[in-house]
């Protein structure tokens, strides 16, 4: 068993490690790292980041093939997409979500920048319900399914109401969100604090996690993210999920599972 000390130099220097510009060409953010506009990075970040589960290299192939798609303008297309014009849409798949759940994300997407100000926005006005990142993931699902939908695409967005760890939406709110100068994360969103970030719990981190003794919860489950990140938050209080890189790094590349 590491002493605190001893363990918070050891996250240190996997961070360190795995927080450089190489990990972008490893890692599904090299698709909105493509772009330059806020409106591109934040749209191909979120449709990226929503397909990121299973193989990786599968998750950058399929990703590569949404910006093709969307002739690389993805905020162009978003705004002036139409569901029944926009045909090339169809046959697209990543594992269960298919072209019908991305023709409802384009719609949804195109309704929360013409009526909500953009994901910067809906996700900000939901943090400060109460400034917690539950609110503003909360929020933001009540938001993207205003519109009418079928109901096989709400598997698509996380409900942390019902305890789920919202992995995905938790990895865009730190790539959004997170600006420590590395060049990895883009820093974009000022109105939600690092501080405030949740760990995207996975499989990986999960069980690296655990093997640290950094999280005794079973279940990858919003409870597991809360007890998570609270405990790296005494690493780094202004900045806790910056141990992602680690712990995912660790788990991923280094295959860690005791120490």
């Amino acid at each position: 068993m590491l002493s605190f000390n001893d363990l918070k130099e050891f996250l240190d220097e996997k961070h360190n490690a795995f927080n450089r510009p190489s990990f972008i060409e490893t890692d599904p953010i090299q698709i909105p790292h493509q772009f330059t506009k806020k409106e591109d990075i934040e749209i191909a970040a979120f449709l990226t980041s929503q397909i990121a589960w299973g193989n990786r290299k599968m998750i950058i192939k399929n990703a590569e093939t949404l910006m093709k798609l969307m002739c690389y303008k993805p905020y162009d297309f978003i705004l002036n997409f139409t569901p029944k014009e926009n045909k090339q849409l169809e046959g697209f798949a990543h594992r269960t979500f298919n072209s019908s759940d991305l023709i409802y994300f384009c719609s949804s997407l195109q309704n929360i920048y013409n009526n909500h100000k953009g994901l910067e926005a809906v996700f900000t006005n939901g943090f400060q319900f109460n400034n917690t990142i539950y609110s503003s993931i909360k929020h933001f699902r009540e938001v993207f399914f205003e519109l009418k939908h079928e109901q096989r695409v709400k598997k698509h967005i996380a409900d942390v109401t019902k305890n789920s760890a919202a992995k995905r939406i938790n990895l865009f709110l730190m790539w959004m969100v997170r600006n420590d100068n590395r060049g990895v994360h883009f820093g974009l969103w000022k109105g939600i604090p690092a501080s405030s970030l949740k760990l995207p719990l996975d499989i990986h981190s999960g069980n690296t996690s655990r093997a640290l003794k950094l999280l005794n919860r079973k279940q990858n489950d919003w409870k597991a993210v809360e007890e998570i990140t609270e405990n790296l938050k005494k690493f780094d209080e202004a900045d806790p999920v910056k141990y992602d890189f680690a712990l995912f790094g660790l788990g991923v590349f280094e295959k860690f599972n005791k120490i």
